[in-house]
């Protein structure tokens, strides 16, 4: 299912942690920051972006124990 957001309020949303731009990943149906740092998945539910940190999944690999 694709994220189906109109493109002038995807233009203005933000990430709610850091402040940076979005890219959207239709497969997972989320709006994923593009900060790398950062890197949060935000849920898109029935074509709402859920922009809550607590809401939000972890998409950065720790690789700190290689």
């Amino acid at each position: 299912m694709a994220v189906n957001l109109d493109p002038d309020l995807l233009s203005i949303l933000v990430c709610p942690k850091c402040r940076s731009e979005f890219r959207v990943d239709n497969e997972a149906n989320e709006l994923i920051c593009t900060n790398a740092t950062c890197a949060l998945a935000y849920p898109v539910r029935d074509d709402i972006p859920v922009l809550l940190i607590d809401e939000a999944r972890e998409t950065r690999q720790e690789n700190s124990q290689a």
